[in-house]
């Protein structure tokens, strides 16, 4: 089966496991960039498909990857959400702005 997309990294170890046979490459840094914004296109539309909390965890896992790749960190970025809330609220009062 062809995939050619970003995979976590244990899994050729665990096809290989399970009797099958990985053929994979390391991406250099511009393919990496690019396959991990189509991995988080992925793991979003799976979420709002299913709703599955654990589509919300491979979210983060890929949010954390894109950090690193831009030089940050996934606490780094939290702090930038804290911050934000602090300025101009959360999502929990479930405002929608009809006009402005």
């Amino acid at each position: 089966m062809k995939y050619d997309k970003l995979v976590r990294d244990k899994i050729p170890a665990i096809v290989k496991k399970s009797g099958g046979k990985a053929v994979y490459h390391i991406a250099k840094s511009s393919e990496y960039s690019r396959k991990l914004k189509e991995k988080l296109t992925e793991e979003v539309s799976e979420f709002l498909k299913s709703e599955n909390i654990e589509e919300l965890a491979d979210i983060t896992e890929v949010v954390e990857a894109l950090a690193v790749l831009k030089k940050s960190t996934l606490k780094k970025i939290l702090a930038l959400k804290q911050q934000k809330r602090r300025e101009r609220g959360g999502f929990s009062k479930r405002i929608i702005l009809e006009e402005s």
